[in-house]
């Protein structure tokens, strides 16, 4: 894995200070500590941090074609290169060295823009073609691997593998984009394209962008996306002997390194399925590694355990404090935006334990998205049912009075917190989905955010993401439009860019074999039916491993990385949350009301409510302001 960064003139030919570059390349150190380098010509400027993996000794970047007129630099990796190799030597291509980056340059050249498609892996490249004065950069299908970009005033472009590469550029605008704080502090990430700032996006998955000297910045152009067909007519017995079949290549693909591997093993379903399956391609006993945590409650080791017991991995376990909230200052130096996925902190530690041990971990993440396993996905499922009983013209009054009316009853039994079950009825589909998984609902944000920023808004609302994507779904299915919503959110924003990050600070490639496209296609084809039943989740994976794992790790209630944030917001971290809710940078900032933030610390505080999802994510935002800021991330004490 690696990091990439780079300038390119579209006005003219200007040279690029070296000193510039070599300091937007140095920020990003920690994802490829092995080697650097640099290409410099009039008006193009390439940067390159390498992590080695593959081809050790001869696949230094930026790399060139044989004449030295295409050159690339390359962040991830190209599952199928072996394939490709061969292809491209019978067109008549001259390859010099072993690595799957040296295949993007031929390809390329053979097939211009549509390269991508081509390629089976997780990758974010930009490439300089000198003969047509041209910069093509590209993200991956699925948004493993993130590619920052922003234009300045001057026509330079300047990208790079993290938003502190563009940040290190002294002419890139700091102003805060209103809609980016709106869609945060509803979702907890800024969404692709935008970032935190104005000035700067994010190539969204499953795109390119073309820049030609000369021309207007054009738009980004889509070369992936995955359709919900839902219409293949596979029984359930030939599904789970295909689905086994793809998996085991899949995992198969992304075992092919030159450094010690190993996997993350989290005693759930997936990360075990990963496990299992590497298991019977290895001729060795896989690495394992998890990490346990001192607190029962949020404790899964004993069933990591006992798959690596089955399997005879080689597993090695750390323990985490149940206080070990050490981490907030650093996460936010790690993720440059705001970012409120707490389990960011326990990923973090697992991904400092692989790096102990192995260069590459394989992971189970995509798999709840490709395959129906949230919980979240069972719910809407109901809803849907119910809400399909009456007109939105009918719901709407009724269930929204009824939402208005019913008390927040947090302490309650969950039978009786009816009141967000009544929201949600009062929607639509989209509408109800963005309300379930909000985490200040759209009530919360209006009395949490100033007069001034709802005015910079202008009625906007983060619901509007979701009905973009919705719009180009292709279906109404209940499930497979929020599993579409899903892929193209919540994975891309907040799974994909908590595991680059996490990993990247220790130096970890992480593979993610459940996001292999071919894979993720297929599922998409398979009806519903086959995922998604009553109460049970992930149906189809689950009865394809039932002779790998047992009942017990295929059907438990799934915990997920959780960390115990309320109570730490009464103990331990009591009077950090006062301090920080309360202190000159967040009621400074003008962005938010600080008669609200009062209520958030003292109604939680008391017990009185639960509002540990909301003081988190403005923790979050918080340590973002003071380390964009420079300034120190604990203010001064205010009065109780």
């Amino acid at each position: 894995m690696c990091g990439i960064a780079g300038l390119f003139d579209l006005r003219g030919r200007r040279d690029f200070p070296r000193d510039l570059v070599e300091r937007m390349n140095t920020v990003q150190f920690h994802r490829g500590p092995d080697e650097g380098g640099f290409h410099f010509e009039p008006g193009v400027a390439l940067a390159h941090r390498r992590l080695s993996i593959i081809d050790l000794s001869t696949g230094q970047q930026p790399l060139a074609n044989e004449d030295g007129s295409v050159i690339v630099v390359f962040n991830g990796e190209i599952y199928n290169f072996q394939e490709l190799v061969p292809e491209l030597q019978a067109l008549g291509h001259v390859f010099r060295t072993h690595s799957d980056t040296e295949v993007i340059v031929h390809a390329w050249e053979q097939w211009g823009e549509d390269c991508v498609r081509r390629f089976r892996g997780m990758f974010a490249f930009a490439l300089w073609d000198r003969n047509r004065d041209t910069l093509f950069l590209a993200r991956d299908r699925l948004g493993v691997k993130p590619l920052f970009y922003a234009l300045l005033a001057d026509g330079q472009f300047v990208f790079g593998s993290e938003l502190k590469v563009l940040m290190a550029h002294p002419a890139l605008p700091r102003e805060i984009e209103p809609q980016a704080i709106e869609e945060y502090f509803a979702l907890g990430y800024v969404p692709e394209p935008r970032s935190i700032y104005k000035a700067a996006l994010k190539l969204p998955p499953g795109h390119t962008l073309t820049l030609r000297r000369g021309q207007p910045m054009p738009a980004t152009r889509e070369y992936w996306d995955v359709r919900f067909t839902l219409a293949n007519p596979m029984s359930m017995e030939d599904a789970c002997d295909e689905l086994l079949a793809r998996l085991r290549e899949s995992v198969r693909l992304r075992m092919i390194a030159e450094v010690p591997l190993g996997a993350f093993l989290s005693g759930g379903v997936d990360s075990s399925a990963v496990v299992a399956t590497m298991a019977g391609i290895s001729g060795s006993p896989v690495n394992t590694c998890s990490i346990s945590f001192d607190d029962p409650s949020y404790d899964e080791a004993a069933y990591a355990r006992e798959v690596a017991q089955r399997y005879g991995t080689n597993h090695f376990v750390e323990t985490v404090a149940s206080d070990d909230f050490d981490l907030i200052d650093t996460l936010a130096r790690l993720y440059d935006e705001p970012y409120a996925d707490s389990s960011a902190m326990p990923t973090y530690r697992v991904c400092q334990l692989a790096r102990k041990r192995v260069t590459v971990a394989l992971s189970g993440d995509g798999g709840d998205e490709a395959m129906g396993g949230y919980r979240r996905y069972r719910l809407h499922a109901m809803e849907e049912r119910a809400r399909n009983m009456l007109p939105l013209s009918l719901r709407r009054p009724l269930f929204g009075t009824l939402g208005k009316l019913y008390p927040k009853a947090d302490w309650a039994p969950r039978m009786f917190r009816a009141k967000t079950t009544f929201e949600g009825l009062s929607r639509d589909a989209v509408e109800g989905y963005f309300h379930s998984v909000s985490i200040l609902r759209d009530p919360m944000r209006a009395r949490l955010f100033s007069s001034s920023l709802k005015k910079e808004l202008a009625g906007y609302n983060a619901v509007e993401v979701f009905r973009h994507h919705a719009a180009r779904a292709g279906t109404d299915d209940a499930l497979a439009l929020v599993q579409y919503i899903d892929m193209k959110t919540y994975l891309v924003g907040d799974i994909n860019t908590k595991v680059d990050r996490a990993s990247m600070a220790h130096s970890l490639e992480v593979r993610e074999p459940l996001m292999d496209h071919p894979l993720v296609e297929w599922l998409a084809t398979l009806p519903s039916s086959l995922k998604l039943q009553g109460q049970q989740g992930k149906l189809l994976f689950k009865r394809a491993l039932e002779p790998q794992l047992s009942q017990e790790i295929l059907y438990r209630p799934k915990m997920g990385f959780a960390v115990p944030l309320s109570r730490w917001f009464r103990g331990p971290l009591r009077e950090r949350v006062r301090n920080s809710l309360l202190g000159d940078t967040l009621t400074g900032s003008g962005l938010f009301d600080r008669s609200y933030l009062e209520h958030l610390v003292s109604a939680h505080q008391a017990g009185t409510r639960d509002y540990s999802a909301p003081i988190w994510t403005l923790l979050m935002f918080e340590a973002f302001l003071a380390q964009s800021q420079g300034i120190a991330t604990r203010p001064e004490p205010v009065a109780a």
